[in-house]
């Protein structure tokens, strides 16, 4: 049988371990879209946000 000690560790282990995914996910998926962005607005895809190029309407 566990221990008090040993379930509240493994517990506060596995937490870290799931908040430490959690956050390179958003980490790792902002930096692809990023890239995405990057990839698009050279190809000369703008984004609807974007105040229009010089002699462009929208």
């Amino acid at each position: 049988m566990m221990s008090h000690a040993a379930y509240v560790f493994t517990s506060y282990g596995i937490a870290t371990l799931t908040v430490l995914g959690l956050i390179a996910w958003v980490v790792l998926d902002g930096r692809a879209r990023r890239r995405e962005l990057t990839e698009l607005e050279a190809a000369g895809i703008r984004r609807r946000s974007a105040e229009p190029a010089f002699g462009e309407t929208r």
